[in-house]
């Protein structure tokens, strides 16, 4: 399969056997890492990570995952892109310098338009709207777990219709999985992409389903995913995400109510799961409020595999960046 020169800005632009290729392809070079093997696929390449979202494990994914293969790796906060120049102008500019442009920030649309004017292939590592490098990563982790994802359920708790709720329902979707999105109604997906995705469903043969009814979302899951409750930039509204998503916290009680001894946790990170970070000390100070989206039991359980997951992350994003552009 040849993926060369092609951007990645959301897996809505890719075919299940173009994605299900990325990942065994992910899985291929973390083998090869394991045992060693010292890479040279990206050897003479120049990459740059142009970033308006902090972040620790994309930046780190992204750079280890090209010196693996031998790429140079430029890390750009202090643009002058959207103040001093524009984004076309920003996007050849680059395209110039560079052989791939990374980009994580806030609209879908500043990728796309990087990925239409740089003329070199340009990757999505997050936005607002859709995070497609991590569902690879967490698609990964699941067929590490399962044996392929093929069937799967993957019930997404919480905030359905922020990036990770899009992304994963996408890629659930594309493989032929089920997704369920168990979350007050008020934050389920747009109806626009429920209903995009359904239709590609009759292809796939996934599923999709809403509810904000916990105790029939996640029965039969194979994988609890969750994410943190306020996204950057929302921060002014964290009392109230608080009230309308305490309900729908991932402890013990759901995991139990799966009725599946071998169903796994996911958290794309940073999870707010006990008092060690000072946003969670703030959130206890204020709201009385211990942990949040997950707690610290099923954080570190034997269901847990956030850290596979996470690691992954460098994996999938390697054999992106080779395939797009080595082929």
């Amino acid at each position: 399969m040849n993926l060369k020169g092609r951007h990645l800005l959301t897996l809505k632009d890719f075919s299940p056997a173009e994605i299900q290729y990325l990942i065994d392809y992910a899985a291929e070079l973390k083998a090869k890492k394991k045992s060693g093997v010292v890479g040279e696929l990206l050897k003479g390449k120049n990459i740059v990570l142009l970033f308006e979202k902090t972040s620790t494990r994309t930046r780190c994914a992204f750079e280890v995952a090209a010196f693996d293969e031998g790429a140079n790796v430029t890390f750009l906060t202090n643009s002058q892109m959207g103040k001093k120049e524009s984004i076309e102008d920003t996007a050849i500019v680059l395209g110039r310098f560079y052989d791939g442009i990374e980009f994580r920030g806030f609209e879908q649309e500043t990728v796309e338009m990087l990925a239409k004017h740089s003329g070199v292939p340009v990757w999505n590592g997050l936005t607002d709207l859709d995070h497609p490098t991590q569902v690879l990563a967490d698609m990964l982790t699941i067929q590490e777990n399962f044996g392929s994802v093929k069937d799967k359920r993957l019930v997404y708790v919480g905030d359905a219709r922020n990036n990770m709720g899009n992304a994963l329902m996408i890629g659930c979707t594309k493989l032929g999985m089920h997704f369920v999105a168990v979350a007050p109604e008020s934050l389920f997906p747009e109806e626009a992409l429920v209903a995009e995705m359904k239709t590609l469903c009759e292809e796939t043969g996934g599923t999709i389903t809403l509810t904000a009814d916990i105790s029939t979302g996640v029965k039969g899951a194979d994988a609890i995913y969750t994410d943190v409750w306020v996204s950057m930039g929302e921060e002014d509204q964290m009392a109230e995400r608080i009230k309308l998503l305490s309900p729908y916290q991932v402890n013990m009680d759901m995991i139990k109510a799966t009725g599946n001894d071998e169903v796994i946790f996911l958290h794309c990170l940073p999870a707010f799961h006990d008092q060690e970070t000072s946003v969670a000390r703030e959130v206890k100070e204020k709201f009385g409020l211990a942990e949040m989206e997950v707690t610290d039991e099923v954080f570190r359980s034997k269901h847990s595999k956030v850290f596979d997951e996470a690691e992954n992350r460098m994996h999938t994003i390697k054999a992106v960046m080779c395939a797009s552009l080595v082929g």
